[in-house]
């Protein structure tokens, strides 16, 4: 197992490195890179390169992603050293055979686990799966990939005209275009057309019934609301809304002209136009009526509740982000905080743990004395100062993992120093000593892999912890910025707007399951692990 780990870091930073040298945006491999350009401590700035060179795939907008090549050289270093670590032939432990079939015999922990590892499976296919951008478009014979390359095309080079020739391409606008045209163009967009964050989609319309002067709804009822005609130029811009009451006109009407001007006034009065006011010089109400598709349909304004027809399977929320796009990239966020965030405090901990147990003495008081300075530290405060401090381009997921990591490492010290304190009294530390072994050989060849039960069983309440304090400081404000799709957020904005309980609803569903399928595995890797379960005295 740790061994083909071992494989799929190593491939996977060899990748992710090519990837960057060819300028393609490969999924979840994109993510070290991308994140160094936004965050600018971990890029260097100010490099200019002709588009021919050699190296003008480094860099992108000026800007070389230097913490993106350090995170894929340190994965490389990490699987290599496992795959010397664990060479080809050695056969699994049989105590750890047993551990495993235990843990597979905990059937809701394993399914719970396969689950996971489904979800898992599921963000790493990143925006082939849920992104705004097309996988595949032809145009004119020839066949682009625009998810897959750095490049942004312009709407121009697929035959856009106006503001959106100079524009990046709207792919979902150009695919109803090429429907609309016919002919051999069309787009390929991913299952869901959507990115989680920056992409504010247009006001879902749908189609309302009309039979002999009376408006119906999509179930067959008699209409009550706002309805709208709009442009044949522009299916998303209003020209006329009326009011409706049990399917007819009543009330205030307002017409508008296509950049959006208001030039009609008035008033219906069971269905008769009682009074009106148009502006516009050189039209008259039936000429600038005329002016509409004549199709009637209900706008809805964010947030939208679910509508299949327009692709919004759960909605949007007040943003207008769809909220299925939005919740997988909450978890695509939450899967790289806890990637990144588990393994350091477990490094840090479990090291200075060790070393605490094992030396005892003056280094033993000093650390706990740190240690209790840093529990002493309100949490929360430090989060609002940092908050406050950092400007928008310094906000972001590593500032939030590094306060996290700063006081997230203390509670694994005394565990593990506990276990070391246990563990050197034994008769095997002993003779590693009378034989020579050096300090750090007895700490990771001896001591450690005799208290990795605690490590493992750890594991999965550490991600449930990194997954409730992310959500906890985003739910409150003081979390990741607006650039990031989060948990957290989404369920404050649902508990703002209980009269759309679409919003709360899909973030608690969410979050609730996440947990408790982790919060299973735990509970089985513990029962795996624990061998008073398992053991029979005589």
């Amino acid at each position: 197992m740790f061994r083909k780990f071992g494989w799929l870091l190593t491939i996977a930073a060899v990748v992710a490195m090519l990837g960057e040298v060819l300028a393609l945006q490969l999924p979840t491999l994109r993510w070290p890179f991308n994140t160094a350009r936004q965050i600018s401590w971990q890029s260097i700035k100010g490099i200019n390169l002709h588009e021919d060179s050699m190296f003008s795939n480094f860099v992108s907008d000026g800007k070389f992603p230097l913490g993106g090549w350090i995170f894929c050289l340190i994965l490389l270093f990490a699987g290599i050293m496992l795959l010397r670590a664990f060479p080809a032939g050695v056969d699994v432990l049989p105590v750890v055979q047993r551990r495993i079939q235990r843990f597979k015999s905990v059937r809701r922990g394993y399914i719970s686990l396969m689950i996971l590892l489904g979800l898992v499976l599921l963000a790493s296919m990143d925006h082939l799966l849920v992104g705004k951008r097309a996988l595949m478009v032809k145009y004119d014979g020839h066949l682009y990939f625009p998810a897959l390359v750095r490049e942004q095309y312009k709407g121009g080079k697929f035959g856009d005209e106006g503001d959106a020739r100079e524009a990046e391409a709207s792919y979902r606008n150009l695919k109803e275009r090429f429907e609309r045209e016919g002919g051999d163009n069309w787009v390929l967009m991913p299952l869901v057309p959507f990115d989680p964050t920056g992409d504010t989609v247009a006001r879902p319309v749908v189609e309302l019934k009309v039979k002999e002067g009376i408006v119906y709804d999509r179930d067959g009822k008699l209409y009550d609301g706002l309805a709208s005609f709009m442009f044949p130029e522009k299916p998303q811009q209003e020209h006329i809304r009326f009011n409706y009451r049990k399917g007819i006109r009543q009330g205030e009407v307002v017409g508008s002209t296509i950049d959006g001007k208001r030039v009609l006034t008035g008033e219906y009065l069971d269905g008769e136009l009682e009074k009106y006011e148009l502006t516009l010089d050189g039209t008259d109400l039936e000429s600038f009526m005329g002016l509409s598709d004549g199709v009637l349909r209900k706008v809805y304004y964010h947030p939208a509740p679910p509508l299949p027809s327009q692709g919004h399977l759960l909605g949007t929320n007040s943003s207008g982000n769809d909220i299925l796009a939005y919740l997988f990239g909450g978890l695509q966020v939450n899967l790289k905080a806890a990637v990144i965030y588990v393994p350091i405090i477990y490094s840090i901990g479990v090291t200075i743990g060790l070393l605490m147990g094992l030396f005892g003495g003056i280094f033993d008081l000093v650390v706990q004395r740190i240690i209790e300075m840093f529990s002493n530290i309100p949490f929360l405060f430090v989060v609002i100062i940092f908050s406050g401090l950092a400007s928008a381009e310094e906000k972001g997921l590593g500032m939030i993992l590094g306060i996290l990591i700063l006081f997230g490492w203390m509670g694994m010290t005394y565990l593990m120093r506990t276990a070391a304190l246990r563990e050197k009294a034994r008769d095997y530390v002993a003779a590693a000593r009378v034989s020579g072994a050096s300090t750090p050989r007895i700490v990771f060849k001896h001591i450690l892999p005799n208290t990795v039960a605690i490590l493992v069983t750890l594991v999965p309440f550490s991600v449930s912890g990194i997954i409730m304090a992310l959500t906890s400081l985003d739910y409150l404000g003081f979390g990741l910025p607006e650039s990031y799709a989060t948990w957290g957020r989404l369920l404050n904005d649902g508990l703002s707007r209980l009269a759309s309980p679409w919003i709360v609803t899909s973030a608690f569903f969410m979050l609730v399951a996440t947990l408790i399928l982790v919060t299973f595995v735990g509970e089985a890797v513990r029962d795996a692990f624990d061998p008073k379960k398992f053991t029979t005295y005589k």
